[in-house]
């Protein structure tokens, strides 16, 4: 892995852009969690592909996809990470998680099964896959439950990208063909046995989202699923797409749809309201953001990106 630029702050996050030994361009993320340091937790962040086909609405990496990159290609963003902190390759913290969720749908790339299965050996790796379900991925989605039986029970954290229940809605958001809530909610149901984590539904909730909370009620258990909140963040897509976030960044609460939250709760839905520190849109580092999309934007956000020389 060839470094050729970074951008970010030791006590936050660091966005890496970087040469992989093929010769394709990655972005990949170190991550603490303030106020927790290192040794409590540590977030690194990769990708799966080379740009992403899907072009979700509130995502800057879509548009320029060029393929997959290979198991070595990902392998090389996590241990140049891990060497820099930890020299002898053993990670001393006590969470340390592994997202699949920079840039690419990971079910996109079969490799991804094989990192996860090389990853193995670290005891007390939390690996997480954060898809939208898309469809023709069927083997990677059964391989998967298959890998995480064997090498990661309990430790496994598996996200839909859901943001809206009206499927009108969530086909433009996430402009791919991809699983129902039903075929979700159907796989959900196996993927959790006794002791597993709970699979995450993810709703980035912005001012127009369609979300009712009686679709979820009927179709997913508060047993074997949890909902999480989360803003939309201010990349260029969602600006340009319209997309305003619907989350109060102090509270996590929806202002529009609060009664989602609310009613969700009242059923037995453990709901995660997820709101990172706001200096991780300066750097570049939270969700959806793409630093190869800002550095050849002309125009520039007032609330992303700024740490990027411009």
């Amino acid at each position: 892995m060839r470094i050729l630029a970074q951008f970010g702050k030791e006590d936050i996050a660091i966005v890496y852009l970087g040469e992989t030994s093929k010769g394709n361009l990655v972005e990949f993320v170190e991550a603490l969690q303030p106020p927790f340091p290192r040794e409590e937790k540590w977030v690194l962040i990769v990708s799966t592909l080379n740009g992403c086909p899907v072009k979700c609405k509130m995502c800057d990496a879509g548009g320029s996809y060029a393929g997959v990159l290979d198991k070595d290609e990902i392998l090389e963003q996590i241990d140049f990470m891990v060497k820099k902190r930890y020299p002898a390759g053993k990670v001393n913290t006590k969470k340390f998680k592994v997202q699949f969720a920079r840039v690419g749908e990971p079910a996109f790339n079969h490799h991804v099964l094989e990192v996860l299965e090389e990853l193995s050996f670290y005891d007390n790796l939390i690996p997480s896959i954060s898809t939208v379900a898309p469809v023709g991925c069927d083997q990677f989605f059964e391989e998967l439950l298959r890998i995480k039986d064997r090498f990661y029970k309990g430790r496994f954290q598996l996200q839909f990208s859901i943001h809206s229940t009206d499927k009108k809605q969530r086909d433009e958001i996430i402009p791919v063909k991809k699983w129902s809530l039903q075929q979700v909610a159907e796989y959900g149901e196996r993927f959790v046995s006794e002791g597993d984590r709970k699979v995450t539904l993810n709703f980035a909730l912005f001012e127009q989202a369609n979300v009712e909370a009686v679709r979820l009620i009927e179709l997913f258990s508060p047993q074997k699923f949890l909902i999480k909140v989360t803003p939309v963040n201010p990349t260029y897509s969602s600006i340009n797409n319209g997309i305003v976030s619907d989350v109060d960044l102090q509270s996590g609460l929806p202002i529009k749809n609060r009664k989602f939250v609310e009613e969700l709760r009242e059923n037995g839905f453990e709901v995660i309201l997820s709101v990172g520190e706001p200096e991780e849109n300066k750097i570049g580092s939270n969700c959806g953001l793409y630093i190869r999309r800002h550095l050849v934007e002309s125009s520039k956000p007032r609330d992303a990106y700024t740490y990027i020389p411009r």
